[in-house]
């Protein structure tokens, strides 16, 4: 079985400075490709260069929600620029959103860098990596509001299932990673089970979201084979067909 691990920040420890052992590390463990996601202005040439430099990665641009106080309007000119000069290995504008879990989270700020770059993929016609905590409803009137032809999909998804299918809906695809590996993760569990296979993505979130059984320790994209496995548990279709509908999905968002 092969595999794309959809969002892994690879330009931070531990992968930066052993790029190469970390990549061949993950393709024994059939992990084909990998998408990078920048979190802000400072990290794009960075993801760019990783890109360009090893055949299995891939780039998206954008300004994480969390890092929301160092964005600033030289960091979204500077995100078009990268855009308008296009590169085959860029893939997806992200890791963009919400998030109203940290403290002072400017959210003002926040909704404003978010429908900036939601315009930005509409214009060069990009796919949207979604980072969304305690703001899915809010979110999804985002989406509403400014269209993305291209969709994207919404990353480490632990909402209900409600709002999962609601972004199912407008043509989100939904990403599964580590939260599925702990047994008490009963509603997210439940949810990944019931949603439409041709919604799902797979990701680790490396070097966060450590799975279950390696709590304390980095996370890493071999590991998406750990969550490929229990979602073979959690669900009816078969181990081959699991993996080949997530291979599909993941050509079909990011056109792989």
């Amino acid at each position: 079985m092969t595999f794309v691990d959809t969002h892994c920040h690879f330009d931070f420890p531990p992968f930066s400075g052993d790029e190469a052992a970390s990549l061949a590390q993950a393709q024994q463990a059939g992990v084909e490709k990998v998408i990078v996601p920048a979190v802000d202005a400072s990290r794009f040439q960075t993801v760019l260069s990783l890109a360009e430099q090893h055949a299995p990665l891939y780039a998206a641009l954008g300004l994480h929600p969390m890092a929301v106080a160092v964005h600033n309007d030289a960091s979204l000119a500077l995100l078009e620029q990268h855009l308008r000069q296009g590169s085959e290995k860029l893939v997806a504008i992200g890791e963009i959103g919400l998030d109203l879990y940290m403290e002072n989270p400017l959210f003002e700020k926040q909704q404003a860098l978010l429908d900036a770059q939601l315009r930005l993929a509409r214009e060069y016609q990009l796919p949207v990596i979604l980072h969304s905590r305690r703001t899915h409803d809010k979110l999804a009137m985002h989406l509403r509001r400014i269209e993305v032809p291209r969709r994207g999909v919404v990353h480490g998804f632990a909402g209900s299932l409600q709002q999962a299918q609601a972004f199912i809906d407008a043509g989100y695809a939904i990403g599964v990673g580590g939260t599925i590996t702990y047994p008490r993760a009963t509603k997210t569990r439940t949810t990944i089970a019931k949603l439409p296979l041709s919604a799902l993505l797979l990701e680790t979130d490396a070097p966060d979201m450590p799975l279950n059984g390696f709590q304390g320790q980095p996370n890493r994209p071999e590991r998406i084979r750990n969550v490929w496995q229990i979602l073979c548990e959690l669900r009816t279709e078969t181990p081959e067909t699991l993996a080949n509908a997530l291979r599909e999905n993941t050509r079909r968002v990011f056109a792989l």
